[in-house]
């Protein structure tokens, strides 16, 4: 049997690291919560219900309320999650700046930061790992397994008064009038993002929307952050993805199901 080597093209860097790319800028979209009556909008779900019409809002939950509901460790089979986020990863509103005041909702998101004017939110992170063979061989002919690393900052904000609605209508705005890039701060990091685009966003909740930002990293091609935006009822469930080698290279990769699927199924 020949031996394995480890390809540590994610796992070269840290959990610090990814910590540090995550923070490094603040980015969110918006949405016009608006749907077709036989499809979603483009990087946006089909909202509940056969009208076309967006499920309304319920009551706003306090943070007693988001902290029953918000994502712990037997949510997941996989990865690690962190219901005390450390002070390294808690950006605050105050601290998140951008160039242009209509990419601010991108910021925001980017760097899990409740939009607008919340009643209550709480934050989460996980971390993730996944490994699979690699197609090429070893110094010495051996076999390879590529290892990707993942991270996701997660944010549940509760609204009174349709907020949750406007914030995310607010985003899919933003994403439209920001797709040619901005400049964000958050606290002394500085980013330019390059290019924004909508993805497809996941089901299962009232709403959502699903952004890709791609990033300056010194390279001919730009790193790749996405954010999903996820309403179910009046809470907003926003998790910011970066996969550490897709940050280094632009290339693709998938926000894990796993963690978005377990955070929204347990707002109800």
């Amino acid at each position: 049997m020949s031996s394995i080597a480890v390809r540590r093209t994610a796992l070269a860097a840290s959990a610090a690291a990814l910590a540090l790319l995550v923070t490094a800028c603040g980015g969110s979209s918006d949405d016009d919560g608006a749907a077709g009556d036989d499809k979603a909008k483009a990087g946006q779900s089909a909202p509940a219900g056969d009208s076309g019409e967006s499920a309304p809002a319920g009551k706003a939950l306090t943070a007693a309320d988001l902290e029953k509901v918000a994502l712990v460790q037997a949510d997941v089979k996989n990865g690690e999650v962190t219901t005390k986020v450390p002070a390294k990863d808690d950006v605050a509103k105050g601290q998140v700046s951008t160039d242009d005041e209509a990419c601010l909702p991108l910021a925001l998101a980017q760097s899990a930061v409740a939009q607008g004017d919340p009643a209550a939110s709480v934050k989460r992170s996980w971390q993730g790992q996944t490994e699979a063979p690699s197609e090429s061989k070893g110094p010495d002919g051996q076999d390879m397994i590529d290892v990707s690393v993942d991270k996701i900052m997660l944010n549940l904000a509760s609204y009174s008064d349709g907020g949750a609605e406007q914030a995310l209508k607010d985003l899919g705005a933003a994403a439209d009038k920001c797709a040619g890039g901005f400049v964000a701060t958050a606290g002394s990091d500085k980013m330019k993002i390059v290019k924004v685009a909508t993805a497809t966003a996941p089901e299962g909740g009232d709403e959502a929307v699903a952004v890709d930002l791609r990033v300056n990293v010194g390279k001919e091609t730009p790193g790749l952050m996405k954010v999903v935006v996820v309403r179910k009822g009046a809470t907003l469930a926003t998790f910011s993805a970066v996969n550490l080698s897709s940050m280094m290279t632009g290339a693709e990769f998938k926000v894990p199901a796993e963690v978005v699927d377990a955070q929204v199924a347990k707002l109800g």
